[in-house]
C-alpha cells in the first residue's frame, strides 16, 4: 500500500500564497504521475496540476500562470505552490499518485487539505 501525506494548507487572504506538499510513503517502486486534485464546495472534484516520472507538467486553464507543481524524487514528495490565490480556489485540496506499468497500474489518494481564501 502507498500513503499519501499532504499539508500546507489553511486560510489566506485573496492575493496571498500557499505552498502544498505531499509526501508518498510505503510499497512505492515506479512512480508514473502525482498530482494536485481539488473539489471546491459542492462541486466536483477536478484536476489542478500534475507532473510526471520525466518532469512535464499539465496544469488546468484556471491556474495556469498561478500555480506551480514540482517534485523532489529522492524523497517521493510533490509540491504545489500556488501564489495570486483567488477566493475561487477555495477547495480540499487531494494529492493522487499513480504507480504500475501501462496496463497494470494504481492511483492513490490523500486525505485532502483545506485551502480557504477570504475575499
Amino acid at each position: 500500500q502507498v500513503q499519501l501525506e499532504e499539508s500546507g494548507g489553511g486560510l489566506v487572504q485573496a492575493g496571498g500564497s500557499l505552498r502544498l506538499s505531499c509526501a508518498a510513503a510505503g510499497s512505492i517502486f515506479r512512480i508514473n504521475t502525482m498530482g494536485w486534485y481539488r473539489q471546491p464546495p459542492g462541486k466536483q472534484r477536478e484536476l489542478v496540476a500534475t507532473i510526471t516520472s520525466s518532469g512535464s507538467t499539465n496544469y488546468a486553464d484556471s491556474v495556469k500562470g498561478r500555480y506551480t507543481i514540482s517534485r523532489d524524487s529522492a524523497k517521493n514528495t510533490v509540491y504545489l505552490q500556488m501564489n495570486s490565490l483567488k477566493p475561487e480556489d477555495t477547495a480540499v485540496y487531494y494529492c493522487k499518485l499513480n504507480q504500475g506499468w501501462l496496463t497494470r497500474s494504481a492511483d492513490y489518494w490523500g486525505q485532502g487539505t483545506q485551502v480557504t481564501v477570504s475575499s
